[in-house]
């Protein structure tokens, strides 16, 4: 929720040594950018402008050599404002999880106490950039990640469900947290096989 007045920050001290980026902010929360392109997006629940900013930070990325260096800015609220939906394999076919499936899953775990290391469990599972994989995205380059923590402990892989960080759960853990809190019946089939896959 932060990043576009940290990205203001990053244009005013980059200068003409940026050359481009794209962030995904709250709606309400913009700032003027010269250089960055801004998305805002929902928050706490992902909408489609969430995985509109995943799909470009995804098409940037695929542009980037060994000789580019990237800013990640990170900060709470990143983990609904930037998202690119898993797909699996299932009986031969590719199952690609909806926008709906993520909100859904999102409100019921919100709505039923977990903590938000649990619900980032979750998410980190069902997501193709949470839990590291912006890192894996990015390469072959090098970056420098800025993050502001929104959460106690300040656990960099909670922080935005660890964009850059690497997941130390389990698909197993994300089904024992759905078990524990009685919410199966509440979420999508499709998360609910996702994560068994997963698990499998």
């Amino acid at each position: 929720k932060a990043s576009a007045r940290m990205s203001r920050a990053m244009e005013n001290i980059l200068g003409e040594w940026l050359t481009g980026g794209i962030v995904s902010t709250k709606y309400g929360h913009s700032e003027p950018l010269q250089k960055t392109k801004l998305i805002e997006s929902g928050h706490p629940l992902p909408d489609e402008n969430s995985l509109r900013s995943g799909a470009e930070i995804n098409a940037l990325a695929r542009t980037f050599d060994d000789k580019t260096l990237v800013f990640n800015l990170i900060s709470g609220g990143g983990s609904a404002l930037l998202e690119i939906p898993v797909s699996f394999e299932d009986d031969g076919k590719i199952v690609q999880l909806s926008l709906e499936d993520l909100r859904q899953t999102t409100q019921t775990l919100l709505a039923c106490g977990a903590t938000i290391n649990e619900v980032n469990c979750i998410r980190k599972h069902l997501s193709a950039i949470k839990g590291g994989q912006l890192i894996r995205m990015i390469q072959p380059a090098n970056s420098v990640n800025l993050i502001l923590s929104d959460v106690v402990g300040d656990r960099l892989d909670a922080i935005a469900s660890g964009l850059t960080v690497g997941d130390e759960t389990t698909f197993a853990d994300g089904l024992e947290i759905i078990e524990r809190y009685g919410i199966r019946s509440e979420l999508p089939e499709v998360v609910i096989k996702a994560l068994q896959l997963g698990v499998d």
